[in-house]
């Protein structure tokens, strides 16, 4: 049986064909859902095993990226949200969506789910970034969606993407729990600096999860490498046939095949 993906749609979100299209090479069944389809109740998370806040400009980014979908998401759907983790469910959030599920208090949720503990601010070059990234996912990592995979090379679209935590003890935590997932990385895999590091990220981070692992943010869009004529240099070196954001979704789906 395939696990089911809910894409949520509306409002601004633009990246919802291609996370389905990647859901779908993985062996999920996606369907792409609009929120106020969820709101009304016409379509139930429930029936779904997959959540996932794709990248674009929800709401237009006023009063900050993802703010305004987080509230909406806060004030009609989080005790859904709530029991769809609890139930063991993956949530998935990607750019925009990764600053929705913080803002949201999904992530890192270190002392619980709804209290926002970091966010992401400003990029440190004062300008939208639209470039290729290196990133290292972190071996003591708890994070499903990035078991076993080596470096990786994605590409980054945003202005708001500098993860900045609360405070020492929330960066400390993350590291402790093993929730911080993927770091920006030089090509030769050394700590990055700018451009590697695209936005100026405390300590590189990239992306994080909860402490179940489960729930997983990151600002680099695996959506956008899934054949290797994606690449942007594919004319000109050897790539591998299947592009490198593709093993993300195939970590969610071999996960929930597993476990439910």
């Amino acid at each position: 049986m395939k696990p089911k993906a809910l894409i949520l749609t509306g409002y601004g979100i633009n990246t919802d064909l291609e996370m389905a299209y990647a859901f779908e090479l993985a062996g999920a069944q996606a369907e792409r859902v609009h929120l106020n389809d969820l709101i009304s109740g016409e379509r139930s998370l429930h029936n779904y095993e997959i959540f996932v806040i794709p990248g674009g400009f929800s709401f237009a980014d006023d009063l900050g990226a993802g703010k305004v979908l987080a509230e909406r998401l806060r004030v009609h759907l989080m005790d859904e949200l709530l029991q769809f983790i609890e139930d063991g469910k993956l949530v998935l959030g990607v750019c925009n969506g990764f600053q929705t599920l913080v803002k949201l208090g999904l992530l890192p949720a270190l002392t619980g789910y709804g209290t926002q503990e970091a966010t992401l601010a400003f990029n440190d070059s004062g300008r939208f970034e639209d470039r290729w990234v290196y990133l290292e996912p972190e071996r003591d990592s708890v994070c499903v969606f990035t078991g076993g995979l080596k470096r990786i090379y994605l590409p980054v679209r945003h202005a708001e993407g500098k993860f900045v935590p609360k405070d020492e003890g929330v960066l400390k935590r993350l590291s402790v729990q093993g929730q911080v997932a993927l770091r920006y990385v030089d090509p030769e895999g050394r700590p990055a600096g700018y451009p590697w590091n695209p936005n100026g990220s405390i300590e590189n981070i990239a992306g994080i999860c909860d402490p179940t692992g489960r729930v997983f943010g990151l600002m680099p869009h695996p959506e956008a490498y899934l054949h290797k004529y994606h690449h942007p240099r594919w004319t000109r070196e050897p790539v591998p046939e299947e592009g490198l954001g593709l093993s993300i979704f195939r970590n969610a789906v071999a996960y929930l095949r597993s476990s439910l």
